[in-house]
């Protein structure tokens, strides 16, 4: 393993998933940016960066093509559009992402989390997710989910995933990060 120095998560520091993965790691000497912008509630206040509106413009996108892409609607609403828009600079900064959530038929996660995943497979990105439902991990390989045993494997990499954390997902996070830099 190299200098975990050189390692940095990137996040938005949300309640759940997004906490949890600051909590690790800030337990294992990790450096953790978190994504903000106005009117942003966050559990994480460690490393906060708050993109203004230039910022969040880099990771605008049609809330049509999300809605499309994800196979579902989105509101329009600005604070949707925000976090949309945070997502993207999380997976643009993150090589490798690391998601929570629930992978579902058509192969997407589900909710806004989902978003983030889309963009890993579109910037041909390593990308894992720890369904909560079938309780294990899934590496999106060859155009599809095969579980696996992810280890965090790049110097920056992101953690993102649903506010609704299951205490198995939670130590599903701790046990990532223990087998990618030892425990603590």
């Amino acid at each position: 393993m190299s200098d975990i120095s050189n390692f940095t998560l990137y996040s938005g520091g949300h309640k759940g998933a997004e906490a949890e993965f600051g909590r690790q790691a800030e337990k294992h000497g990790i450096k953790e940016i978190n994504f903000s912008f106005d009117g942003h509630r966050m559990e994480r206040t460690k490393g906060i960066q708050t993109l203004g509106p230039d910022q969040l413009a880099e990771g605008n996108v049609s809330m049509e093509i999300v809605s499309l892409k994800m196979g579902r609607n989105f509101s329009e609403i600005d604070m949707i559009r925000r976090v949309i828009q945070s997502i993207f600079h999380m997976v643009n900064k993150g090589y490798q992402v690391f998601s929570i959530g629930w992978i579902q038929v058509d192969n997407t996660i589900k909710g806004g989390t989902g978003w983030g995943v889309e963009l890993a497979k579109l910037f041909n990105r390593p990308v894992s997710v720890y369904d909560q439902e079938r309780k294990a991990w899934f590496t999106w390989t060859n155009g599809s989910w095969a579980e696996d045993r992810p280890v965090i494997s790049h110097k920056t990499f992101c953690g993102t995933g649903t506010r609704n954390l299951t205490d198995d997902a939670k130590k599903a996070i701790e046990e990532l990060f223990d087998r990618s830099f030892g425990e603590e």
